[in-house]
């Protein structure tokens, strides 16, 4: 895939740039003809984090007109550790442990209904209110990665997370069988990247340091 992006863009050094990690298992395993190709992408709507899903995108287009196989981008939003853990502590104590990995949609019902309760305290409420306003924030995130989607046609999930970073992009690289992971880091010596597990199930590419799509 890369070795396609390189041609079309008249650059030679975009793999050394873009493979952050690679899994120390054999290629071999996945050499049969693959039915579709899950490519995710951690996104938060920065800009570098837009990059790296306008690449996957452009990468999944040019692949299939190459090949005819089916590519789906994923995109992964996570609202990270010290505000789940906020959630959990009040909700556990005044009602109910909310979800804590589901679709938007379905975390935004939960929560009008959640809303309802006479019983909340105001300290309650107050969470509640944050965690809404954090729903809202990744709808909004997550809806700007599909009306990316739906400029270049191709096929989209999105993903709705709450914990570490980097343990949920696991979690979601291994549930959805992930060839790849993209991230908009530029360096391997990322944060994000030396979290990861050198043992992560795909390869890691992040964004060059310059690039025309």
């Amino acid at each position: 895939m890369l070795v396609r992006l390189q041609s079309a863009i008249g650059r030679d050094d975009l793999i050394e740039q873009m493979v952050l990690l690679s899994p120390k298992t054999s290629c071999t395993e996945k050499a049969q003809p693959a039915k579709s190709i899950n490519l995710i992408v951690g996104y938060n709507s920065s800009p570098n984090s837009h990059t790296a899903l306008d690449i996957a995108f452009w990468i999944a287009h040019q692949t299939r007109l190459a090949t005819n196989v089916q590519v789906i981008v994923q995109a992964v939003y996570v609202v990270e550790e010290n505000q789940k853990n906020q959630y959990l502590d009040v909700f556990h104590s005044e009602m109910h442990e909310p979800s804590l990995a589901c679709p938007v949609n379905y975390a935004s019902k939960s929560t009008t209904s959640v809303l309802s309760e006479p019983q909340l305290t105001s300290n309650a409420l107050s969470v509640e209110t944050k965690l809404t306003d954090n729903l809202t924030q990744a709808d909004r995130i997550l809806w700007q990665a599909r009306s990316l989607a739906e400029e270049w046609q191709g096929s989209f999930k999105a993903h709705l997370r709450f914990g570490c970073v980097a343990e949920e992009l696991q979690k979601v690289v291994k549930l959805e069988a992930a060839d790849i992971l993209f991230l908009g880091c530029k360096s391997i010596n990322h944060p994000i990247i030396q979290t990861l597990d050198f043992n992560f199930p795909c390869v890691v590419l992040g964004i060059p340091n310059s690039i025309n799509i």
